[in-house]
């Protein structure tokens, strides 16, 4: 076997050695369990445990925990990163003596079977979740959700704090005097401007009809008399025929509307009006042919609410005539004229005197009308209870009891005592709501909390664990339905489906995948405005939403994750596009022949890409750009980032007292950046690490600090080649992309356990990685589309189940 294909194939996967060593897969499927015993330890004690032991072992890593097959699997992830290093032959070092093939093989061969019997053997082991408080942003989306105000209440809340790359993480969530303090002022905020207990009084709107369109110079001469506004039906434009209209702002709900007229006419048919709303958005409408009776130009599209005869002949007798305009979206404009009169009648002419509109008529909030809505066939004794009720089991994602209803009645009862209003009380009462353990903590009840045992979460309880993971907010209607019937464990492929099509799963974008890829130090980046000029404010904006906007196409088109290495397409604006040196829709290059759309303004656009430096994540502005420091790239950087992000191998921290790199002219001068790095990596402490991330790093060495393709550093021209540990070559972005995808169980295998931490608010532990792996052989059937793999998380035992706090097990 060639060490290129021995490294290549197996390099972070020691599971693949089943298939590359067939004498593993005998021994794995024997009925004893493999050992881990006096040579595997030998081995250890001869070529690592010099550098790696004591307190200050190298890279953090001491292996002097490796006592017996329990340790192995206890310290899987330290298992796992001397499996890689050995695959790899990063280790031993290239000073250090050196095993030869057999013994290296031989040791892998023991720690892969000691894994694989752990992992088909193992109970299933969920591991448990630290209650966990709602972060800002699960905070603010549930206030949303429950209450329906359109407002930031988590706006003054201090920063969440991070643990393993995210912000809801439970062991890191703590709940300081601050926060409680801003989350009792926040819950009063909320129901002040949920709830208005004492309604503000109906705003009512009077225009008289000399200010109405059309609108002319001459209305006030020529139409006008006594304060009423002449139309007549033979007129020779809309000025003279109307229909008068006015716009209006609308809010939701309905208004009464009111004209005062009255009309003339030499014949003895019945003069006839009627009152329009107009608006560009009406899903209601008139047909052309009922407009068309109406004098006049009539703007559409518009809808007839009210025709009327005018019986009134002088303005002392004048009519009001006064309209309910229903709800409805779209609203825009009231109008008011008359129709034609019957061919071969005298012209009619309608007098207006004004427009008047009174709304919206119920004045109290929205939020107030569906939080404290009563069915009809609820006693008003009742309604106290059954509002609460309802809210409770919303605002606590569970059923609750009556006992806890009549807690909160009870305060209630104390408000309208003093002789306030009922909604004042009601008001108080989802204000303590907000304020208590099961609204502000997600909170995982046990019957037998002392209980060791493994067990299946409550359906209540799965319905928030899902909803916060794909939309970090309550569960809705349909999830608390699901489990109120006990249904939702086996209606949770097609609810993945449904809360993945739903906009409030943007937040996988905008908080998994940010965090994720460690964009929100983007805010942070200054590159030399000296040195690149095209950097400002705007551009930094639209670097984050090609991301943003290519990761939602993922989810939303439900893609292969691999497409995120290597798609071929991307979105972007003007700016973006001229950073990029794109000219069009099909991707075609300035100095080219065009063939796409021109891309121009600030909107986003798809754009091909067909081949060449762009593609997928890694070619990304936004990614490049806080993989660089503020006057230059970083192959480090970016090479660390890689293998974190991507590759899910982080390198050790480099060890104290390293020099960083020097910068300016003078430093410059010296060579190229290369030949700078290769300088430093003469530093024994620094080689092996920089072995793994400069290669990486130099392949996207042909982007620039902001992103921009070059082809020179200065007078250097850029050498963009680079051999990984295995003996790979990797030439730049295309060729990295492919030794990625080469790797694809790595990279998906990264995602998946990135999701995993996000999904359960936890770190990860050596007794998850067999609900890893199986995430992923069913993601593999379906090509690594991103709902299988949600669909798979959400069905593992690590997401449905729970356990107490002292039953992991470990196979002996």
């Amino acid at each position: 076997m060639s060490r290129r294909l021995y490294c290549g194939r197996t390099l972070f996967v020691p599971q693949l050695l089943l298939f590359i060593m067939p004498v593993l897969a005998g021994v794995a499927a024997a009925d004893e369990p493999p050992q881990f015993v006096e040579a595997e330890r030998a081995f250890l004690q001869q070529y690592c445990l010099k550098c790696h032991s004591g307190a200050d072992a190298n890279a953090e890593l001491s292996l002097e925990v490796f006592r017996d097959t329990q340790s192995v699997v206890q310290q899987r992830l330290a298992t796992e990163k001397v499996m890689r290093v050995l695959t790899s032959r990063e280790m031993p070092p290239p000073d250090a003596p050196q095993p030869d093939a057999a013994a290296v093989d031989a040791v892998l061969q023991k720690l892969t079977q000691v894994l694989d019997f752990h992992d088909r053997n193992a109970e299933p082991d969920p591991g448990r979740v630290t209650m966990r408080r709602l972060n800002r942003l699960e905070y603010r989306n549930t206030i949303r959700d429950l209450v329906g105000v359109q407002f930031d209440p988590a706006e003054n809340f201090p920063s969440d704090d991070i643990g393993h790359g995210f912000d809801n993480i439970g062991d890191v969530l703590t709940l300081s005097p601050i926060l409680m303090e801003r989350y009792l002022e926040a819950a009063e905020t909320v129901m002040d401007k949920a709830i208005t207990p004492v309604p503000s009084a109906v705003v009512k709107r009077r225009l008289a009809s000399q200010y109405t369109e059309p609108a002319s110079g001459e209305v006030q001469k020529q139409f006008m008399d006594g304060g009423f506004r002449r139309l007549v039906s033979d007129g020779a434009d809309g000025v003279a025929t109307g229909p008068l209209h006015t716009p209006y702002k609308w809010e939701d709900g309905e208004y009464k509307f009111r004209v005062r007229v009255y009309a003339k006419t030499e014949s003895e048919q019945p003069v006839r009006a009627a009152i329009l709303v107009q608006g560009a958005e009406l899903q209601e409408v008139s047909s052309e042919e009922q407009l068309q009776q109406i004098s006049g130009a009539v703007r559409t599209p518009a809808l007839i609410l009210e025709q009327f005869e005018v019986t009134a002949r002088d303005p002392e007798s004048a009519q009001v005539v006064e309209i309910t305009v229903p709800q409805m979206a779209g609203r825009d404009r009231m109008m008011i004229g008359q129709f034609q009169p019957p061919e071969g009648s005298a012209p009619t002419t309608l007098w207006v005197e004004y427009l008047a509109l009174d709304g919206p008529l119920d004045t109290r909030p929205a939020s107030q009308r569906m939080l404290l809505d009563v069915p009809e066939h609820v006693a008003e004794a009742e309604r106290t209870a059954f509002v609460l009720q309802r809210f409770l089991r919303r605002a606590w994602r569970r059923p609750v009891s009556a006992a806890e209803v009549e807690r909160l009645a009870e305060l209630v009862q104390q408000v309208t005592a003093d002789g306030k209003p009922w909604e004042a009380g009601m008001q108080l009462a989802l204000q303590a709501v907000l304020c208590s353990a099961d609204f502000l903590f997600r909170v995982e009840r046990d019957e037998d909390p002392a209980a060791m045992q493994v067990r299946t979460l409550s359906q209540h309880q799965l319905a928030t664990r899902l909803s916060y993971f794909l939309w970090s907010s309550m569960p809705d209607d349909e999830l608390l339905e699901l489990a109120d019937q006990g249904q939702l464990t086996a209606q949770l492929a097609p609810q993945v489906q449904r809360m993945l099509a739903d906009a409030k799963s943007s937040v996988l974008v905008t908080s998994f995948a940010m965090q994720w890829l460690q964009l929100q130090r983007l805010e942070l980046a200054e590159p030399d405005r000296t040195l690149f000029p095209m950097f400002n404010d705007g551009l930094r904006r639209s670097m984050r939403r090609e991301t943003e906007l290519f990761i939602g196409s993922i989810i939303t088109e439900d893609r292969s994750l691999l497409d995120l290495i290597a798609a071929d397409y991307t979105f972007l604006n003007e700016s973006l596009a001229t950073l990029y040196g794109i000219r069009d829709t099909a991707g075609s290059r300035e100095g080219g022949a065009a063939g796409g759309t021109p891309i121009r303004g600030s909107e986003f656009v798809r754009v091909a890409l067909p081949g060449g430096d762009r593609g997928g994540l890694l070619t990304q502005a936004s990614i490049l750009t806080v993989t660089s420091n503020p006057t230059r790239t970083s192959p480090v950087k970016r090479g660390r980032w890689v293998l974190e992000q991507i590759l899910g191998a982080p390198p050790p921290p480099p060890p104290p007292n390293v020099p960083e790199l020097p910068e300016g002219e003078g430093s410059v001068a010296t060579g190229s950046l290369r030949e700078r790095l290769e300088q430093h990596r003469e530093n024994a402490a620094c080689a092996n690490c920089h072995a793994r991330m400069d290669p990486i790093g130099f392949a996207l060495e042909n982007f620039d600090a902001v992103g921009r393709y070059r082809t020179h550093d200065g007078e250097f021209e850029i050498d963009a080649a680079g051999e990984l540990p295995d003996g790979t070559i990797v030439g730049g972005p295309a060729d990295l992309q492919r030794v990625i995808l080469s790797r694809r169980r790595e990279f998906v295998r990264c995602v998946v356990e990135k999701l995993l931490v996000y999904s359960l608010g936890r770190g990860l532990e050596y007794y998850d990685r067999p609900v890893t792996e199986s995430i992923i052989r069913k993601a593999e059937q379906m090509d690594f589309r991103f709902s299988s793999v949600i669909t798979a998380i959400v069905q593992s035992e690590a997401f449905g189940m729970r356990r107490g706090l002292e039953s992991a097990t470990v196979a002996e």
